[in-house]
């Protein structure tokens, strides 16, 4: 009997290894820059216990933009934790162009971002933050200046304010009851 057994396994076919499956991986519908990380201390009973936030901003660079803040013990995954915050607050912009539709100043807390739009070629005249936000909204040619707080958070915070308030002419037109043109004189 143990002979036949053995004639049935043989005579089987084998299939062929296939290996471990690769893990499926999501596609990429945004771009991410992480604006800051920093190491944050809580002081307890036993010493100090360290853990890193992290801000994260992301966008499609076709207007649409997103920021996020996570919070964990190890960096990569402060990072995961601000993209998946960010996915949470998406936002689309008007964009003229490769610019802005116009001047406007973003506030939050303390922070002020002055924005302007520019002629094409100009490029982004931005520092740190601010400059993050409007590469990955797919804003090309902007001047801006940061005012008052430099914090990473208020100056991302503001930037967004800023281009939330961007109307373009045809959305200023329907408010005024006008056409387009009329608008523009």
């Amino acid at each position: 009997m143990e002979t036949n057994a053995r004639d049935n396994n043989a005579n089987k076919e084998k299939k062929p290894f296939r290996g471990p499956r690769p893990p499926k991986r999501e596609e990429k519908l945004y771009d991410e820059k992480v604006v800051s990380i920093g190491r944050v201390t809580k002081v307890v009973k036993g010493g100090k216990r360290f853990s890193f936030a992290a801000i994260v901003v992301i966008g499609d660079r076709k207007g649409t933009i997103g920021f996020g803040a996570g919070k964990a013990s190890e960096v990569p995954d402060a990072i995961k934790k601000g993209i998946e915050d960010a996915k949470k607050n998406l936002v689309k912009i008007n964009l003229s162009g490769t610019t802005i539709p116009h001047e406007a100043l973003g506030h939050y807390g303390a922070a002020k971002v002055f924005m302007r739009p520019a002629v094409e070629g100009t490029g982004v005249i931005a520092g740190g933050a601010v400059r993050a936000v409007f590469e990955l909204s797919g804003v090309q040619d902007v001047l801006s200046k940061s005012l008052g707080s430099n914090s990473p958070i208020n100056m991302v915070r503001a930037t967004m304010d800023g281009l939330n308030s961007m109307r373009s002419v045809e959305q200023i037109a329907t408010t005024r009851g006008l056409k387009s043109e009329e608008v523009l004189k």
